[in-house]
């Protein structure tokens, strides 16, 4: 048989044994456990997580492609684990999980037990259930105990978290243990002197009357030193962030926010404001509480013109989900090619009124020493450019030829599925009447051993001609409907498209949405002397054909619904 192994090490070290705490190790054990049984590790047959936590059940990269092999049909019989805690530490995802893994096939075994997990009764649910209750009571308590050291180092004025702009990271050590290595007891923070100076000077620069976004773009015009120290440069977020960071005034707060498990992952919640840890770090100080609290009158002040706020009066970091349907057509769909950075909605005079224009984000809020390109066009032309390209790319010849091929696929594909079928049908004939010749010998005591031998196999072979059957694609789409009905609504779908394309910004937003795979990429470039941009971008019919036709020529092999857009302002 065929098997596969799956490791996963947990970051909350506390509460776990010798074996889960190598990925190595898990994986050396678990060859040694399949060789002892016979058999085989399939291609690409182990999946690993290391440094996930138990309750991580989605941004868990070996999971995931564990659970996708299990489509349409698993390339291998069996999966070894060191233990079933390496599935997980949450008793209804893990469950659920397990379910999946065994449902398709695939027997589960744990080599520290030597033993299968199964689940074709209640005592095996009741079971299980057991097990991951203790799995998750555990994670709880190593949790625990986490935040308890954390709560101690934190009231010690030690470093709980990761470097912050403006202050060093030192870590203290301890006396020479028998190895000979001297460990680390805690981390301190010290001022960056280079650094503090740069935080000094944009509360300067905001006391002052300048405004973060130009206080950006004056540090990347000096290139100052940004804190991600990246091509990127200085933002007027990091401008915010630093002038709300109550450790340059020599206070630091801790216990903000929790970590909670909520649909499979770990989130962020911000904690009552009660229950923040408040300490006085005088040592630790940059600004003077004298210039903080004249540069936070001054925020105040900017927050009491803006009426969007949350329930505690701050300004939010987004707008509220009634205004994320943009007014404008290209928001958040269209990058500047220059310097990756977002293609923004901007408005200048144009005689007597003001007008739209589109220009580069990162220009006009980090400034020319991030991105040069300064190309402003009017938003209307750029629009009506956008649109037309996109109504072009659904020309009636080109889609029609598409479908034709589309489903001049699914007839062939129809034909083989429909003889494979037969085929296999006829086979599990075959073998269900040498099974009942089989017993036949062995109730008349005909050679026992060899007898069974060619019955197990006949019996595995059988398992395995029904799992195609079931698996074989097309068995539920029903009878296949007319090609000319399925072309007449492939095209009125087409016509829909275009017609929302000429219609309100939202419409057309979301049609842009569907048949575009990425954004849109526009080039600066200079025609006939004036300063213009030339726009290219990828998309796909699928959302179009998907249920026109059947899911499995949506994205058949050899037929991509794919098209390219270019066009230049001109």
């Amino acid at each position: 048989m065929r098997a596969a192994i799956y490791a996963r090490k947990s970051t909350e070290q506390p509460g776990l044994s010798d074996e889960a705490k190598s990925i190595r190790r898990q994986i050396a054990h678990a060859q040694a456990y399949i060789l002892t049984k016979g058999w085989a590790v399939a291609e690409d047959g182990i999946f690993v997580d290391d440094g996930i936590s138990g309750a991580e059940f989605v941004k868990r990269s070996g999971l995931a492609r564990l659970l996708n092999a299990l489509r349409p049909r698993p390339p291998f019989d069996v999966l070894v684990m060191s233990e079933e805690s390496r599935l997980g530490r949450e008793q209804i995802e893990t469950a659920y999980t397990l379910k999946q893994i065994t449902d398709a096939g695939v027997r589960v075994f744990f080599y520290l037990e030597d033993r299968e997990r199964t689940l074709g009764s209640a005592l095996d649910k009741v079971m299980l259930s057991l097990t991951n209750f203790a799995a998750e009571v555990e994670r709880e308590r190593a949790s625990q105990r986490t935040y308890d050291a954390m709560v101690r180092k934190a009231k010690a004025l030690h470093v709980t978290g990761g470097k912050v702009f403006g202050y060093d990271n030192v870590e203290v050590l301890g006396e020479r243990g028998p190895d000979g290595r001297q460990h680390r007891l805690h981390v301190l923070r010290t001022i960056n002197d280079e650094q503090a100076a740069i935080v000094r000077r944009i509360f300067a620069m905001y006391e002052s009357g300048l405004g973060m976004t130009r206080i950006a773009k004056t540090l990347n015009d000096e290139h100052v030193a940004s804190p991600r120290g990246d091509r990127t440069g200085w933002a007027p977020t990091a401008i915010r962030e630093i002038l709300y960071r109550e450790l340059y005034r020599g206070v630091i707060v801790w216990n903000r926010s929790q970590k909670i498990v909520r649909g499979g992952t770990k989130k962020q919640r911000r904690r009552d404001p009660k229950e923040w840890l408040r300490l006085d770090a005088p040592d630790l100080r940059i600004v003077a509480e004298e210039r903080w609290q004249r540069v936070h009158a001054r925020l105040a002040r900017q927050a009491a013109m803006i009426e969007r706020t949350n329930h505690d009066g701050r300004l939010q970091m987004r707008p509220a989900s009634a205004e994320l349907a943009s007014k404008h057509l290209l928001t958040g769909l269209a990058r500047c090619a220059a310097c990756g950075g977002p293609l923004i909605a901007l408005t200048r005079p144009h005689g007597r009124q003001r007008v739209g224009f589109y220009g580069c984000g990162y220009n006009y809020k980090r400034g020319a020493a991030i991105c040069s390109n300064t190309t402003h066009v009017r938003e209307d032309l750029i629009d009506r450019a956008v649109l037309t390209a996109l109504t072009d790319v659904l020309d009636h010849r080109v889609l029609t030829a598409a479908i034709d091929r589309a489903l001049d696929r699914l007839q062939t594909g129809q034909e083989y599925v429909s003889d494979r079928r037969g085929r296999l049908q006829s086979e599990l004939l075959q073998i269900e009447a040498q099974e009942r010749r089989l017993v036949d010998a062995v109730a008349r005591g005909e050679g026992l051993e060899p007898l069974l031998a060619r019955l197990k196999a006949e019996s595995e072979r059988k398992q395995v001609v029904r799992r195609e059957l079931e698996t074989l694609p097309g068995v539920n789409y029903g009878p296949v409907r007319d090609r000319a009905d399925m072309k007449r609504e492939f095209l009125a779908r087409i016509a829909d498209a275009k017609a929302f394309l000429a219609r309100h910004t939202l419409h057309a937003r979301q049609i842009l949405r569907k048949l575009l795979t990425g954004p849109l990429h526009f080039t600066p470039v200079e025609h006939e002397g004036t300063r213009t941009f030339r726009f290219r971008a990828e998309g796909t019919y699928a959302s179009l054909l998907t249920g026109a036709v059947p899911p499995v020529v949506v994205a058949p092999t050899g037929f991509e619904p794919v098209f390219a857009v270019r066009h230049a302002l001109w």
